[in-house]
């Protein structure tokens, strides 16, 4: 069960791989519980964020999708100033009550209003923007020699979670874009969705040739732990709770099996170009 907040292209937040920006329902629906959100979700690799810091022109940051702001506090702990552009009112504002400073917008729909930054980064975020409107709006908003930065993680949980959670999803919501998906998916497959990003940016013509950096870790969860993250990816969020209840304890009962605990392999992937 890869999962990109797919969370970027990632199977369970994009019920149309295609055209993933236009799922506006699932887009939105992460603001559903704002708090397990912001408790639940990982962070970024730190070299991930030092390497955007030290490659960029200056320390203002634009976070395009920003949620909760879990990308944008780190970045703030680097030492940066970070505006976050949120279109989810309720991740928006608990953002807020976390010290960040958001606009309430998408970003296609956002006015800049003449300001630039040294950087423009996009968290598990960059798949719910308009490919093309969201290339051209962060070479807009860029100064010269500013960089994008668009990343995201792939989950990986061993066998013995993933099947159990892909036969009860399919259980519980057979009709669902996400039940044909299989239990894994292999990590070139999103690798392929950020190489198709960096195309994008290529097409605009504005930027340097983008680079794709790769991070592989490893985050040890408890059953409890991981049966408060699963709710937050976009396979769930529109579940009803008995649905969710239905599901949650299949994985439970197979986490049960490993001891009560297991260990997740993370790849973080992003695509990231500087500005002519």
């Amino acid at each position: 069960m890869p999962t990109l907040s797919r969370e970027q292209p990632e199977p369970p937040e994009r019920p149309e791989p295609a055209q993933p920006h236009r799922a506006r329902r699932t887009a939105e629906s992460f603001g559903v519980d704002a708090h397990r959100y912001d408790q639940a979700r990982p962070g970024y690799p730190a070299d991930l964020v030092a390497r955007v810091v030290a490659g960029s022109p200056g320390p203002d940051v634009l976070d395009v999708g920003c949620g909760t702001g879990i990308a944008a506090r780190q970045f703030q702990a680097a030492g940066c100033a970070v505006l976050g552009v949120e279109p989810d009112p309720r991740m928006a504002g608990l953002a807020r009550a976390r010290g960040l400073r958001v606009e309430e917008a998408s970003f296609e729909a956002w006015e800049p209003a003449g300001r630039t930054f040294a950087a423009v980064i996009a968290a598990q975020s960059w798949h719910w923007v308009d490919p093309v409107a969201g290339a051209a709006k962060a070479a807009q908003v860029l100064r010269p020699n500013g960089r994008l930065a668009v990343f995201g993680h792939v989950f990986e949980p061993p066998a013995e979670v993933a099947e159990p959670f892909a036969a009860a999803y399919r259980r519980a919501a057979p009709d669902s874009p996400f039940s044909a998906q299989p239990a894994r998916r292999p990590v070139e497959l999103y690798e392929a969705g950020y190489a198709e990003i960096a195309d994008r940016l290529r097409g605009t013509g504005r930027f340097d040739e983008p680079e794709q950096w790769r991070f592989d870790w490893e985050r040890p969860y408890t059953r409890g732990q991981w049966l408060d993250l699963l709710p937050t990816t976009g396979g769930l969020t529109r579940l009803s709770p008995g649905r969710q209840a239905g599901i949650l304890d299949a994985v439970g009962r197979a986490i049960d099996a490993l001891g009560g605990r297991f260990t997740m392999r993370y790849t973080t992937l992003a695509t990231t170009a500087v500005l002519k």
